[in-house]
């Protein structure tokens, strides 16, 4: 299965340019005059993220849409405020978000967005619970009338169950009254906006006929590995993704530019600049065990440079920084070759460490959340290996501290997105982490500290 894996990925970008090749045929050769705005500018692109994520899981794909050409200032994510769905999509929960909440603030973002651009409409594209809000915000928040196009990748369209017994009012389930709406009628797609769907051919852990992935393992999910498709749209399959990289991949980015501007990209590369600039902000946490996407004033952040082979810093902090309203911090000029260690500090929560690869372009979504309280150790030095843009799996290459991880299933779909390692808390010592061809090298720190690996290629 690794062998497999590693061909995939040696071959995955021009899978991307092939994939981008196959929707020649189901979109215009031309950008939307209509949702252009002045100048013929193209239309202001809004991300959208999904259950529990950020806007910062976008940074790869704006780096994509800006290597080929498209304006910075054209390009939007928006960050959902508590952004963990109820377990009842119309019943308030405290630190969660209702559908209708969500609904609300992305209608509200993309109003700022045509102010600010001058453009009649925007194209909206949503990974997972992300197609959700979409979705609702075009059936029933008057979204329809100032889009342009929509992406849906790993959407939960019908559902991660269609059960009377599983999440029962769930958002996420098929057979509940919030998806029956937005599924009801001739067609699954709003009229007059073009979709596209993407999904994986059988690697989505929540789209998977067994409940296995959602904890009921054996029991039949009432849905299948065609589930993120919506009759009416474009429906395509990108071979060998899983949930995440239906949006997040080089394939998902080269099908995503195509639908969007007509044209094929001419790089799925993301190459350095001479310099970049990092600004984001510093998130709070509801009850210790869930991020709320909400900016924390008056939380410190240092950047130092640090040795890709040790992890140790190289000198002073290159950056320091108590954040303002909002939790807004930046900009900080960085090395676009050079490795990062972030040192994050919000009052309640243990002290965070982030190690990160090269940026090798600006960013405004550096969104820096800190570890949750059940992250931490009391007696233990806690090193945890993240891949926020997908899940680690067995077709994977995948090593913490030279080893296997003991978290890693051996299961053909890739279903995990973190891995944890206790080693003693002193003396302190590097420790490699490593996810196919990228590496990273971070220390360890005294128990009740929080050090993550951040796998974003």
């Amino acid at each position: 299965m690794q062998n497999g894996r590693r061909e995939f990925l040696r071959r995955r970008d021009v899978a991307g340019l092939l994939v981008a090749a196959l929707l020649a045929a189901t979109v215009p050769a031309r950008l939307s005059a209509e949702a252009g705005g002045a100048a013929g500018e193209p239309p202001p692109i809004v991300f959208v993220h999904g259950n529990g994520d950020s806007k910062a899981i976008w940074t790869t794909v704006v780096w994509r849409f800006e290597a080929n050409g498209y304006p910075r200032h054209r390009l939007f994510a928006i960050d959902l405020e508590r952004p963990t769905a109820t377990a009842v999509y119309n019943v308030p929960q405290p630190g969660r978000s209702t559908a209708e909440d969500v609904k609300g603030q992305l209608g509200a973002f993309v109003r700022r967005i045509l102010r600010l651009t001058g453009a009649p409409k925007v194209v909206l594209v949503g990974n997972s619970r992300g197609a959700n809000t979409i979705r609702n915000y075009l059936r029933r928040g008057g979204g329809a009338a100032v889009t342009a196009k929509v992406v849906l990748g790993g959407g939960t369209n019908h559902g991660v169950v269609d059960s009377t017994v599983f999440l029962v009012g769930s958002e996420f389930n098929g057979a509940a009254p919030f998806l029956r709406r937005l599924n009801a009628g001739p067609n699954e797609v709003v009229p007059g906006v073009p979709f596209l769907t993407l999904r994986s051919d059988r690697l989505d852990k929540f789209a998977q006929p067994d409940g296995r992935y959602l904890g009921f393992p054996g029991v039949p999910t009432g849905v299948g590995f065609a589930a993120p498709a919506l009759s009416g749209a474009a429906n395509l399959v990108l071979p060998g993704v899983d949930h995440r990289e239906t949006s997040f991949s080089p394939q998902a980015f080269a099908a995503t530019w195509r639908f969007v501007t007509g044209t094929a990209p001419r790089t799925l590369e993301i190459g350095p600049w001479k310099g970049a600039a990092l600004s984001g902000t510093v998130t709070g946490v509801v009850g210790g065990v869930l991020h709320d996407n909400v900016g924390v004033q008056g939380a410190t952040l240092r950047v130092y440079q640090v040795s890709p082979g040790t992890g140790a810093r190289l000198g002073g902090p290159i950056f320091a920084a108590t954040t303002g309203p909002g939790g807004a911090w930046g900009p900080a000029r960085v090395d676009p070759g050079a490795f990062h260690e972030f040192v994050v500090d919000v009052p309640g929560q243990p002290r965070t460490h982030v190690y990160r690869s090269p940026f090798p372009h600006s960013s405004a979504l550096v969104t820096l959340r800190p570890a949750l309280a059940g992250d931490a150790s009391a007696t233990r030095s806690t090193v945890i290996m993240v891949r926020p843009r997908g899940y680690f799996g067995i077709q994977d290459t995948v090593l913490l501290d030279g080893r296997r991880p003991a978290g890693l299933p051996r299961d053909p779909v890739p279903n995990v997105a973190s891995l944890r390692l206790e080693l003693p808390a002193a003396p302190q010592r590097a420790v490699r982490a490593r996810f196919n061809g990228e590496r990273i090298t971070v220390r360890t720190w005294p128990a009740g500290e929080v050090t993550f690996a951040e796998f974003h290629f």
